[in-house]
């Protein structure tokens, strides 16, 4: 391994020194360069990282490990609201198709707190929606609620839109997209782009809404936008396509004010596009891990900012299927990735492909991985990840990460 540090130097016009001239003030924004020497037998091609790129280890924490099976659901997107708490989103239980909670304690000692304003909704036989991405903007609190076409009648079934809900007051009252009140859970035949922020869009992408966190409040923001993550679509070769937008803080009600992500500049900066049909992908997945039957569930992820490394980071999972198609039949696949921006280009850290914590139900494979952004250490060292199990150990479950850089 050999180490440059950053110096001042002169430019020659030999070839040998222009070369590692160029490297060094390509490479200037770190303090120090590695080149790291090839593999015995390997491919000789020299990579250079920078030291915030050094090699990533994750060690998870199985004497953290929290399980509460009286707490039943899945999914937990959660946010860090301005008042100091985290606010979860429980999906299939308590008898609600989406309740939220207030997560109040240390993760050692918390408890759920139910939210009794939040209006819903609770179970019906065949009308779904679901909570997945939300977001606390100073007193504001954001969320998306999944709809399918129609549940368990007629398959395929499948998620083809969203609806978009808010908090001006931190949770204590809540309006529809247009300022509306009380919220209205539209049935399924009133379901449209009037009433929808995304409805039938291509290939059903921005159906599954994942919100960047970014401190309590969203105070660790500087450039005043948010950023909302999505499958590309409910198919294999599309769900594991990931997609994203972005939007003023001001403007997220405002559907016209959407940028869409277009490719990455050569400078690292992103291209955007107000037209959806100008999306790229953001980052691929690996491919076997999205289920035919039921509706296609999979390569939803969690995004947050660890302030103390100073790093975008992403969970993502995979579900685990058979060769019919058939979900939760073989362990899920579970990554974590890492990226200096919003956008990416990310860098995967963690990979996991028979993901299954020690101690838990062998009945049931894992899903949903949440990073819990309350609950991430100071100096970004460690932090909290959320998941649930299916059929069997359908309830909350936590376990403590640690980062390791070698």
């Amino acid at each position: 391994m050999m180490i440059f540090k950053k110096q001042s130097i002169k430019i020659r016009m030999s070839a040998g020194c222009f070369a590692l001239a160029l490297i060094v003030i390509l490479l200037s924004h770190s303090e120090t360069f590695q080149i790291s020497d090839p593999k015995p037998g390997g491919n000789s091609k020299k990579i250079i990282t920078t030291d915030n790129q050094k090699k990533w280890k994750l060690q998870f924490r199985n004497d953290s490990i929290f399980r509460r099976p009286n707490f039943e659901g899945d999914n937990w997107h959660t946010t860090y609201a301005s008042d100091g708490n985290q606010y979860v989103l429980q999906c299939d239980g308590q008898g609600y198709n989406t309740k939220m909670w207030r997560l109040v304690g240390t993760p050692q000692n918390f408890k759920f707190e139910a939210v009794s304003s939040h209006p819903g909704p609770k179970e019906k036989p065949r009308e779904r929606y679901y909570g997945f991405g939300i977001l606390g903007v100073g007193p504001f609190i954001y969320h998306f609620m999944s709809t399918p076409n129609r549940w368990y009648v007629d398959p395929p079934w499948k998620f083809v839109g969203a609806k978009l809900m808010y908090s001006a007051d931190t949770g204590h009252t809540w309006r529809n997209q247009d300022g509306s009140s009380p919220v209205i859970f539209e049935e399924t035949s009133q379901r449209n782009k009037n009433n929808m922020v995304f409805f039938n869009e291509q290939d059903e992408a921005f159906s599954l809404m994942t919100m960047l966190q970014m401190g309590k409040g969203y105070e660790q923001n500087k450039d005043g936008y948010i950023y909302v993550y999505s499958p590309n679509g409910g198919s294999e070769g599309k769900m594991n396509q990931l997609v994203m937008f972005r939007v003023p803080k001001d403007k997220m009600l405002q559907r016209d004010a959407y940028e869409y992500f277009v490719s990455l500049k050569e400078n690292g900066e992103a291209q955007w596009s107000k037209n959806i049909a100008d999306r790229n992908p953001v980052q691929v997945f690996p491919t076997g891990y999205v289920n035919k039957l039921k509706h296609p569930y999979s390569w939803h992820p969690s995004v947050i900012y660890n302030k103390g490394l100073n790093v975008y980071m992403m969970a993502n999972w995979g579900v685990g299927t058979d060769s019919t198609g058939n979900w939760f039949t073989r362990p899920s696949y579970l990554g974590v990735w890492i990226s200096e921006k919003p956008w990416g280009p990310w860098k995967q850290i963690h990979e996991d492909k028979a993901w299954l914590p020690p101690g838990g139900t062998k009945e049931g494979q894992c899903y949903q991985p949440q990073i819990m952004p309350g609950w991430i250490a100071a100096d970004g060292k460690s932090f909290w990840l959320a998941w649930t199990q299916y059929p069997k150990g359908y309830y909350f479950q936590l376990q403590r990460v640690d980062i390791v850089k070698e």
